[in-house]
C-alpha cells in the first residue's frame, strides 16, 4: 500500500555551539507549518549567544524560564530553548501536533534540565491554560498572512506581562502583500508594544542575515 504522502519527511539539522545537533524532521509536502524556515534556525542560533548563554560567566536566561513559542511548525526554536534548559511549550494548530510531537520525540535526548510540551494555541482564542505569562515568547515568520495580524496581536497583549520578552524573527519579504502585512502587523503592535531591533553583532555570527530580522517586543506600562 503507497504511503500517503503526509508521512515523507526530511530531517534538518542545526548543529549548537556545544556540538550536539537538534534533529528536525519536515515534511516534503504540506503547507508552510511543516518547514523549517530560516528566519526559525537564525532565531534558535540567537538563543545560544552569549547575551542570554554563556556558561563560564555563569549566565543562563533559559534555565527554569517558563518559554512559549507561538506559530511555531517545527519547533526549532523552542526545542532551543529547551535544551538550554528552558521550561517550554510549543504551540501552532491541531494538524501541525503530530510534527511538534515527532521533533520532540527525536531531541528529547538533549533536553536534559528543560522540558517541552506541544499543545494547541489558535491566535485570538482564550490563552488562560498558558498563563501566568511566560517570561519569553518566542516567534519566528508569524507576519505573513493578512487574517491572522489581527488576532496574532491580541494573543500577545493576552499573553503578556510586565516581565514578557518576545523574540521576534522574521524574514522580511518584498513579494505580493506580505510588506502591507508586516506595516499593518507592526502599527497594531506598536499600539500596545515597545520593539527593540537586534543588531547583527549581537545575532549569531554565522547565521544571521540582512533580510532576518530580530526585534525584542514588551508590553508598554500602562
Amino acid at each position: 500500500k503507497a504511503k500517503s504522502p503526509e508521512t515523507k519527511y526530511f530531517v534538518r539539522e542545526i548543529e549548537r555551539n556545544d556540538g550536539s545537533v537538534l534533529r528536525l524532521k519536515q515534511c516534503y509536502i504540506g503547507d508552510v507549518g511543516c518547514v523549517v524556515w530560516d528566519a526559525a534556525i537564525v532565531l534558535a542560533k540567537y538563543l545560544e549567544t552569549a547575551e542570554f548563554y554563556d556558561p563560564a560567566a555563569g549566565v543562563n536566561a533559559w534555565s527554569a524560564s517558563s518559554v512559549l513559542e507561538l506559530g511555531a511548525g517545527t519547533g526549532a526554536a523552542g526545542l532551543m530553548a529547551a535544551a538550554l534548559g528552558g521550561r517550554v511549550t510549543v504551540t501552532d494548530l491541531e494538524d501541525l501536533q503530530p510534527l511538534l510531537r515527532a521533533n520532540i520525540g527525536e531531541n528529547q535526548a538533549l533536553v536534559t534540565s528543560g522540558s517541552v510540551t506541544a499543545k494547541v494555541l489558535k491566535w485570538g482564542e482564550d490563552v488562560s491554560e498558558f498563563l501566568p505569562s511566560p517570561r519569553f515568547v518566542l516567534m519566528a515568520d508569524c507576519i505573513y498572512y493578512e487574517q491572522s495580524v489581527v488576532p496574532l496581536v491580541e494573543t500577545l497583549k493576552l499573553l503578556s506581562g510586565p516581565e514578557t520578552c518576545i523574540i521576534c524573527c522574521y524574514e522580511q519579504r518584498t513579494e505580493g502583500g506580505n510588506p502591507e502585512v508586516e506595516r499593518r502587523f507592526f502599527e497594531l503592535l506598536q499600539q500596545n508594544f515597545s520593539c527593540e531591533k537586534i543588531p547583527a553583532d549581537r545575532q549569531d555570527p554565522e547565521f544571521s542575515s540582512p533580510d532576518i530580522h530580530i526585534l525584542h517586543i514588551r508590553k508598554r506600562k500602562t
